[in-house]
């Protein structure tokens, strides 16, 4: 029997009971939650930067956004005020569409 012990999407133990497996799970509290999500958040990046074509960059991705979100709940947030604190530092600083690529700054 494989062993995880790792943080997995609300469906996968409905899926593997579906295929006819049993598993043995656990439900965290809060503050082991939110660092099984940094640490999903880590491996999700890992495959991102992993990734060999835009296909799987964007699954990546989309897994990393759904972290986020579950990581503004778990920051007492959620993902609509994650949202309005990204929209106001856009307005403030900018995002980053034109791909400016800063090089040194003259402090004289």
């Amino acid at each position: 029997m494989p062993t995880y012990n790792k943080l997995v999407r609300d469906e996968i133990p409905r899926i593997i009971a579906a295929d006819g497996k049993t598993y043995r799970s656990r439900i965290l509290e809060s503050e082991e939650y939110v660092q099984e999500l940094r640490t999903k958040l880590g491996e999700e990046s890992e495959e991102y930067f992993n990734a060999s074509n835009d296909t799987d960059a964007l699954e990546e991705l989309a897994d990393m956004l759904e972290i986020i979100r579950a990581l503004a709940v778990g920051h007492g947030s959620s993902p609509e005020e994650l949202e309005k604190i990204r929209v106001g530092k856009a307005e403030k600083r900018g995002g980053f569409k034109d791909k400016v690529f800063l090089i040194d700054v003259d402090e004289a």
